[in-house]
Parts: structure tokens; C-alpha cells; sequence
């Protein structure tokens, strides 16, 4: 039991080393917290179960190839030093073809679930009756941004800023 614990906490810590390192993984983390925020607070979208649980499927398969990428790049890396070898670069370009190639399967899986223009009509005139929310969702989109291109260590530097003793 010790040792799965211990697993778990490896997993965790990995998960974490590419939310700090990963500007990509930043980045599709921001869209999906926007996604499913859109589709489990308001009730904009017709969603079946179903077609819940693919967006989930295809989104966890977008992350788990970033993460699977991630280690590919640190693995070669390592393994090759500063040389840039043909296989180590054709190992590394493979990995993030492959999440790239499920990013576009999860946006056009999303686009064939999310596109309906009703909900984004609904949407619209929801936030032009409820200005303070259009503000608050405003003020997240420029946190996201910020948390995608300086990543967590970086959103929190302003607030640790050493002080000098002269």
C-alpha cells in the first residue's frame, strides 16, 4: 500500500513539473477549465451524458500526451546531451506530433458536440444582462493569459519579491 501511495505521489509530482515547465499543457488546461466551466455552471449547451464523457475522454487524452511528450523531450534530452542527433530529433518531433494530432481530433470532436449558435446567443445576451460576471470572466481570461506565458513560479514572483537589507 506504501508503495502505491508512493506511486500516486510520483504521478502527482510529474503532473506538476509540467504545469510549472509546459506553456502547452498551460495551455490547453486554460481552455478545457473554460470549456467544462461553460458547460457545468451555465446552461447554455444542449450536452447529452454521453457526449459529456467524450469531451472528458478526448480532453484527459490531449493532457496525457502532453505529459507523455514531456517526458519523451526530458528522456532524449538526457540521453543525447547537447547533441541534436537525427532520431533523437525525429523521437521528440514524433511525441509532439502525437499531441498534436489529438488536439485537433479534441477541437473537432468539440466543435461537432459545441457548435451551436443558439447557446452562443444565449451566452452573449447573458453577459450583457450581467455585467459584473462579463467583468469577472473578463478578469480570468487575462489571469489565464498571464498563467499560460509566466506559469505558476512566475504569477506568484511579484508577491515574493526578496527585499534588499542595505
Amino acid at each position: 500500500m506504501k508503495n502505491l501511495i508512493k506511486s500516486f505521489g510520483y504521478a502527482f509530482k510529474g503532473i506538476a513539473y509540467c504545469i510549472n515547465k509546459e506553456r502547452n499543457l498551460r495551455i490547453h488546461l486554460c481552455f478545457l477549465v473554460y470549456m467544462f466551466g461553460f458547460l457545468t455552471v451555465h446552461d447554455f449547451f444542449e450536452v447529452s451524458r454521453t457526449e459529456f464523457a467524450i469531451l472528458i475522454a478526448v480532453s484527459a487524452l490531449v493532457i496525457a500526451l502532453e505529459l507523455v511528450n514531456t517526458g519523451i523531450e526530458k528522456a532524449v534530452d538526457v540521453a543525447v546531451g547537447k547533441e541534436i542527433l537525427p532520431f533523437a530529433k525525429a523521437s521528440k518531433d514524433a511525441a509532439a506530433g502525437a499531441v498534436l494530432v489529438a488536439a485537433i481530433g479534441a477541437v473537432a470532436v468539440g466543435l461537432v458536440i459545441l457548435y451551436q449558435p443558439a447557446a452562443f446567443a444565449a451566452m452573449a445576451e447573458y453577459y450583457k444582462a450581467h455585467i459584473p460576471e462579463l467583468v469577472l470572466l473578463v478578469a480570468t481570461v487575462i489571469i489565464s493569459v498571464i498563467f499560460v506565458f509566466a506559469g505558476p513560479s512566475g504569477m506568484i514572483k511579484p508577491f515574493t519579491k526578496k527585499r534588499s537589507t542595505k
